[in-house]
């Protein structure tokens, strides 16, 4: 186990209090051979993180500047932000609270993005749309041993680390790449390396994908698909919509809190008492596995109607806040040189399409529920309403909902995916816990 992941166990240990990790061990005595940043203090850098992220978030909407995030999507400035931050010295590379926030925050956010899922509702889109969300994932869980198989050669040893960590976020999103990432024990440098070409080969993808769209018809005609079932998801979605939504209460916002850290707390308990299974299986590992099954056993009760007063978008803000501390870790230069990271990637993005598209194909499936159903996968909650409202703005929704499954097949979908890219590295060293 390396420095990194022993600090990151640490951070998890039963006998560390979250206060005293704020408190007691600050940046400067983890990082003490890095030069001193103007902000040390885990306060100040929540602060600061903060602030990165509402003003982006505030320029978004900027009738000028929001033409930016048009073309360069908002998650790109909510990693390199900090990450330029760091590079000037502004904050530091390492530090405690970054390690807390993954730590803790993100089982979280994992539940309360879970906590919305509507299996029947799930069920009801019908078989070939679920069949493509599983053809996206397998296409995923497949293609990452594939490509490190063919391009290994010229890779790092632990590059399976960071591909296991992309696996979360090409099934699932944000939250399962930090998820798989911790259960890899993946470092917070190759982390930030494996967001290029995260961002670059997905953004491609979800070009090609938006172009599609304005075809949808000629195609369906082409391969026969129906899409009479397109139009009752029309319809059941948009009433789904006004049944759930509402203004938050001062309760509802507690409950929610409630809810996800204290079922965080539940499952890092759970998963210390649980034995460890073989090499892969470990009280991190466990962690996840458990936060994940209490989400979906959630969404079958009454506590799922906290989605409809902002659980998910409270998972969300979580979700950013751990992408730039994420990029608070990363090194402008380090990027640079691993840029044969993206002809892996690339062919790994080629093994997924071309199990998408041939499943689609043989099942006739409508392009809707191919670019939803890979959406889902690749995307996750943040681009798969919009390749969904591309085609009809009522179906959003469906998009967000395949997404949400998406999240819970990440966690699980993503572990085997990361046993097949162990064996192909060969690599034997246990992971980490997180």
């Amino acid at each position: 186990m390396n420095a990194e992941a022993e600090a990151a166990s640490a951070a998890a240990a039963p006998t560390t209090a979250p206060a005293a990790a704020l408190t007691t061990q600050p940046a400067a005595e983890v990082a003490a051979d890095l030069p001193t940043a103007l902000i040390e203090h885990p306060a100040g850098l929540l602060a600061t993180l903060l602030v990165v992220l509402a003003g982006i978030f505030w320029l978004t909407q900027h009738p000028v500047f929001g033409r930016i995030f048009k073309v360069i999507p908002a998650l790109v400035f909510c990693y390199f932000v900090p990450t330029t931050l760091t590079t000037f010295g502004v904050i530091p590379a390492e530090s405690e609270f970054y390690r807390w926030v993954k730590a803790f925050v993100l089982p979280a956010c994992l539940l309360l993005l879970i906590l919305s899922l509507d299996v029947p509702a799930i069920i009801r889109l019908g078989p070939k749309a679920v069949i493509m969300l599983l053809a996206g994932t397998a296409g995923v869980v497949i293609g990452g041993p594939v490509s490190l198989l063919l391009c290994s050669q010229w890779l790092p040893d632990d590059i399976w680390q960071g591909m296991t960590a992309l696996s979360g976020s090409w099934i699932g999103g944000g939250a399962n790449f930090l998820a798989l990432g911790e259960m890899a024990g993946t470092s917070s440098k190759m982390m930030a390396l494996m967001v290029v070409p995260d961002v670059f080969i997905a953004s491609v993808w979800m070009a090609v994908l938006l172009y599609l769209s304005g075809h949808q018809h000629r195609i369906d005609k082409w391969t026969g698909a129906n899409a009479s079932a397109i139009r009752d998801l029309e319809r059941r979605m948009t009433d789904f919509q006004e049944r759930v939504n509402r203004i938050p209460s001062v309760p509802d916002l507690f409950a929610i809190l409630a809810f996800g850290f204290m079922g965080t707390w539940a499952s890092y308990r759970i998963g210390v008492w649980l034995p460890d299974i073989g090499k892969t299986i470990d009280s991190g590992t466990w962690k996840y596995i458990i936060v994940t099954a209490l989400g979906v056993s959630l969404s079958f009760t009454r506590v799922r109607n906290l989605e409809g007063a902002g659980a998910s978008k409270i998972g969300t803000v979580m979700i950013y806040l751990l992408v730039a501390c994420i990029g608070a870790s990363a090194d402008f230069a380090s990027i640079i040189r691993e840029y044969y990271l993206i002809p892996m990637c690339a062919i790994w993005m080629a093994c997924h399409v071309i199990v998408l598209l041939g499943v689609g194909r043989l099942i006739r499936a409508p392009l809707l529920f191919v670019a939803v159903g890979s959406q889902a996968n690749i995307g996750g909650a943040a681009s798969a309403p919009v390749v969904a409202a591309a085609f009809h703005p009522s179906l959003a929704p469906v998009g967000a909902l395949l997404a949400v499954a998406g999240y819970v097949l990440g966690t699980y979908a993503g572990w085997m995916c990361m046993i097949m890219l162990m064996r192909v590295a060969g690599a034997s060293a246990a992971v980490p816990a997180g």
